[in-house]
């Protein structure tokens, strides 16, 4: 295994009296497909938003490259770029494709439209949405507008390549998505780790079988705020231990509670 990318390290984090997060250790190498998985409301989506420093944890230490992270993402310094693709795929409705794709660079890159455009294009075409530049997200499928949150996740500014994402983060990039527009979402993730090159690492949250088989090589459990299991994706399919079990197999019996 190379040397860690991110690190986590006894990381909590609490919203009122519910803790989410409770001394969670976690680490991310360079080149790796991490899934993350677990039951709903285990901490999954905000162990995401504190990697990617748009949340600050209540206690435990943060190292991105070794160095350790003082802050939110916002406040600079990091070596690592790291972006984030929402579930919802979280577009601006009222601005047009290329308006969101390329939204950080009209807002705070000195780059001419002219320029700005061929760089939206050339992401578009990368997620395989060639053509659909005017378009508004209300005029899209689901898959696409998951798409077009990719395109944007991978921009960078070519002026100053190190703010590019070096580091995606999915989070259920495939939710809500039929079986056909999944495999299309699935293939890009791997494809943009492996063909573009844009981002050697990711981290993808999932429920969904076919995403983890597809998209991941290692996977780590949540359940109750803590990091309950990791380990390969083929030995998710043949442990015996009895959350896994319970979780990949969907049962109601096990010691996973069900909610409602």
């Amino acid at each position: 295994m190379t040397e860690p990318l991110i690190e986590l390290k006894s990381v909590s984090k609490s919203f009122g009296s519910h803790k989410v997060l409770d001394n969670v250790d976690l680490t991310i190498y360079q080149g790796e497909a991490l899934g993350i998985i677990g039951p709903s409301g285990t901490g999954k989506s905000t162990i995401l938003r504190v990697i990617a420093g748009l949340l600050a944890p209540d206690e435990g230490e943060i190292y991105v490259q070794g160095v350790r992270r003082e802050g939110l993402i916002e406040d600079g310094g990091e070596s690592v770029g790291i972006g984030m693709v929402f579930q919802q795929a979280a577009l601006f409705d009222s601005l047009t494709v290329e308006e969101n794709v390329g939204f950080l660079l009209y807002q705070n890159s000195k780059l001419p439209r002219s320029r700005i455009r061929d760089l939206v294009k050339e992401k578009l075409d990368m997620v395989g949405l060639s053509g659909i530049s005017d378009l508004y997200p209300a005029e899209l499928s689901g898959g696409m507008r998951k798409r077009v949150s990719f395109a944007r996740a991978i921009m960078a500014n070519p002026d100053n390549p190190k703010e590019g994402a070096e580091v995606l983060l999915y989070d259920e990039p495939t939710a809500g998505l039929d079986p056909i527009a999944s495999t299309v979402i699935e293939d890009l993730i791997r494809s943009l780790q492996c063909t573009h090159g844009v981002c050697s690492t990711y981290a993808v949250v999932t429920h969904q079988d076919s995403t983890i088989r597809r998209t991941t090589d290692r996977l780590i459990f949540l359940y109750e705020g803590k990091v309950q299991w990791q380990g390969t994706v083929s030995e998710v399919y043949s442990t015996e231990h009895p959350l896994i079990k319970q979780f990949i197999s969907g049962s109601v019996e096990g010691p996973i509670q069900v909610v409602g």
